[in-house]
């Protein structure tokens, strides 16, 4: 079994009521959805600071890339909004 650390934390009740929801629905546990989440913000964060190195190191990225990342990421959402049956969101 894996080693858990317990912790308390405290959490406005609207953000309470949206991660028990969020939990049932994906089938998790209420910590089990915290720690996924929590992993996912930390890897969000690792690939900004690896893109913030290359562009020191290499320079920004051109209005070209740029929209090329952009339809590319855009692709990637509806890709798993399909695949989970979720609907867009509005802009």
């Amino acid at each position: 079994m894996a080693v858990r650390h317990k912790r308390s934390i405290s959490v406005p009740p609207e953000l309470d009521a949206q991660i028990e929801s969020e939990a049932a629905r994906a089938g998790m546990t209420y910590s089990a959805w915290l720690s996924e989440a929590a992993r996912k913000e930390l890897k969000i964060r690792a690939g900004l600071e690896a893109v913030a190195e290359v562009e020191e190191e290499l320079g920004g990225f051109s209005a070209e890339e740029m929209a090329e990342a952009k339809d590319w990421a855009k692709k990637v959402v509806q890709r798993h909004r399909s695949a989970s049956g979720r609907q867009p969101r509005a802009a």
